[in-house]
């Protein structure tokens, strides 16, 4: 792509890329508010159900380390239209699996497919961000982060609701599937990145980034990847463990467990609405470090106060998870000719915490409680606090 993007087209770009990270969260959080219900249809204790939510991240790790590569050589919009055919097949082969299968061991592959489609998905739908954001000349990745906390947001309520008047898994991800698939076929038409362009609104060659030396082997990548890692974890966690946790550990049904995880969400979004003016005033270091100091607080809230109080948690643990992972990808892509291959080497990092998240939680909540087991997510957090400068945007000190 060698000409200047027009503002109208870069314009129309980011509305269609709100509806496809909605689309994505609404999708994902379809199934994570089903969590407790497979737990209790396939009976399985808490590191048996980590087990088969440890498919989704090995399908997703396997993905983002090619996502790059791939919507180098077929554009942006091409890589969220093939990730789509993967996932939606993934989550209707899990839904059946688990509905008329009775065994996790035959939910595993759709999950599988679930994470590879979201995975690469992912990253595609970050590597458009950055491409808009240099279109509309505004830091606007956290809203389109936002735009996918909106859509889990609203599968988790649809969830809660379809939970309440026991529709069969099946039959609700059935409806979840066609909505997603005509919503982001409809969205991805007017993205900016087609087959075969650079990240780079203003010129350069896709296949140069990809020739240049790997960023595997760049420092500042990698600690922001470890950063993202840690924030992802802190999400990651929440989603698949929070509704869970408030069954388990405070003793509530399953409709107001997924409530909880609403709640955390709804807050989660919030901050990802509102955090963009607290970045263009104090810069990401300082943004950032006050979001890991409150995902500790919430977390401890979560863990340790009463339900009602809990829930108060939540919602500050959604707040401290929201500008984590957003931020440390547009701190990946600040040099735009790089962009591709760094966001997807921070995505894979980063998406080590949904790999090595579930079982590690899972494992510790056999043996302490799912609730107690949380407490994990305030020592990552504790950890994201030591490469946090790595994220300061070039140029002069803002934070």
């Amino acid at each position: 792509m060698t000409e200047t993007i027009d503002m109208t087209r870069a314009v129309r770009a980011r509305n269609a890329l709100f509806a496809v990270f909605a689309a994505n969260g609404f999708a994902l959080a379809s199934w994570m508010a089903r969590v407790p219900d497979v737990k209790d249809l396939l009976q399985l204790t808490p590191g048996q159900l980590s087990v088969l939510l440890l498919s989704i991240s090995v399908g997703a790790l396997i993905g983002l380390p090619t996502a790059g590569r791939i919507s180098s050589r077929i554009g942006a919009k091409n890589t969220v239209r093939l990730a789509l055919a993967i996932l939606v097949p993934g989550l209707l082969l899990a839904a059946i699996a688990v509905t008329y299968g009775g065994s996790m061991y035959l939910a595993i592959p759709g999950l599988f497919l679930l994470g590879l489609g979201n995975g690469i998905w992912d990253v595609a739908q970050n590597i458009e961000g950055t491409l808009v954001e240099r279109g509309v000349n505004r830091a606007i990745m956290p809203w389109f982060h936002a735009a996918f906390s909106g859509g889990t947001v609203l599968g988790a309520l649809v969830g809660a609701l379809i939970v309440a008047l026991r529709v069969p898994i099946f039959a609700h991800m059935a409806v979840v599937a066609v909505g997603v698939t005509v919503l982001t076929l409809a969205a991805t038409g007017p993205f900016l990145s087609a087959a075969g362009t650079s990240s780079d609104p203003d010129g350069g060659d896709g296949a140069s980034a990809v020739r240049g030396r790997s960023a595997w082997t760049e420092p500042r990548t990698l600690l922001i990847g470890l950063m993202v890692l840690a924030a992802a974890f802190t999400e990651g966690t929440a989603n698949d463990w929070m509704a869970v946790a408030f069954v388990d550990g405070h003793g509530i049904d399953n409709a107001l467990g997924v409530v909880a995880l609403a709640v955390f969400l709804a807050f989660m979004t919030a901050g990802r609405i509102f955090g963009t003016v607290l970045l263009d005033r104090h810069g990401r270091v300082t943004v950032l470090r006050l979001m890991f100091v409150l995902a500790i607080v919430g977390c401890l809230l979560v863990v340790f106060a009463p339900a009602p109080l809990a829930f108060v948690g939540a919602a500050v643990w959604g707040v401290g998870a929201s500008l984590g992972f957003p931020v440390g990808m547009s701190a990946a892509a600040d040099d735009p000719a790089r962009a591709p291959m760094r966001i997807s080497v921070v995505s894979t990092i980063g998406y080590g915490a949904f790999l090595g998240g579930p079982p590690l939680l899972g494992f510790l909540g056999d043996h302490v409680g799912v609730l107690t087991a949380l407490l994990v997510v305030g020592l990552v957090s504790l950890v994201a606090l030591l490469v946090v400068p790595a994220a300061k945007e070039p140029g002069p000190a803002t934070g």
